[in-house]
């Protein structure tokens, strides 16, 4: 099995029940464990072209037999079965799972660029992810750096799952 971070965010409706609903459905896919999951964190929506809600977010690590393209299909399954439209680029979201490292992979093709093309530019993501990896290096990437030269203020823990 390998190990796999994925980021998971909300800004429409109960944010903690979809949060933990999504984390719930990941929990059942064939040949996947969930290992840790991060706090909670609130943070204003980012490089949106409207009005919306603060997001949560959160980071989990699972263990998975997927292979990278069964578990963004399975995600992608997730985000449908829940609700997830996508009217528009960065249109608010019931719930958006994203892949943002497997271990031991790196690709970039149409489908899927792992580690994700943006994690080190996202304080939602890397915040969250200081949880699972207080060291601040990820499956040997040092994203405490890159954090360090973020802005953090707009962040703010609300709880544990």
């Amino acid at each position: 099995m390998r190990k796999a971070i994925l980021c998971l965010g909300t800004n429409i409706g109960n944010r903690l029940e979809n949060l933990k609903g999504a984390i719930e459905a990941l929990s059942l896919l064939i040949d996947t464990e969930l290992v840790k999951a991060s706090a909670i964190y609130e943070t204003e929506p980012f490089e949106t072209p409207d009005e919306q809600q603060n997001f949560y977010n959160c980071c989990v690590m699972i263990e998975t037999e997927l292979s990278p393209e069964m578990l963004m299909g399975a995600c992608l399954g997730i985000e449908a079965k829940m609700g997830r439209l996508r009217p528009y680029k960065n249109s608010p979201r019931i719930i958006d799972i994203d892949i943002i490292l497997i271990e031991n992979e790196t690709r970039n093709d149409e489908a899927l660029t792992l580690p994700h093309p943006r994690f080190l530019e996202r304080v939602f993501v890397m915040v969250p992810l200081l949880d699972i990896f207080p060291n601040g290096n990820a499956f040997g990437i040092d994203f405490k750096k890159s954090l360090s030269s973020l802005d953090t203020s707009g962040i703010n823990k609300v709880g544990e799952l």
